[in-house]
């Protein structure tokens, strides 16, 4: 299965509803929280991602709360 990691911060709808969608269709994601874990900031800046949530796997990073591309993840 694809390795999925999930950037969030507190108080993110788009986030939730993006956790909310890969747990309901059993994608195991590791998440990490920058409210948590400050130094991924700079990580996803280096990345050209501006706003939250970031998905990335092996193949491929977007933003927001995408049903198409987090569909294409539960396969």
């Amino acid at each position: 299965m694809t390795k999925v990691t999930v950037y969030s911060r507190n108080n993110c709808m788009q986030c939730k509803m993006t956790k909310r969608f890969l747990t309901e269709h059993h994608v195991d994601f590791i998440e990490h929280n920058i409210n948590d874990d400050p130094q991924y900031v700079d990580y996803l800046k280096d990345q050209g991602f501006q706003s939250l949530p970031v998905i990335e796997t092996a193949d491929t990073k977007f933003s927001g709360f995408r049903p198409d591309q987090l569909q294409k993840l539960a396969i």
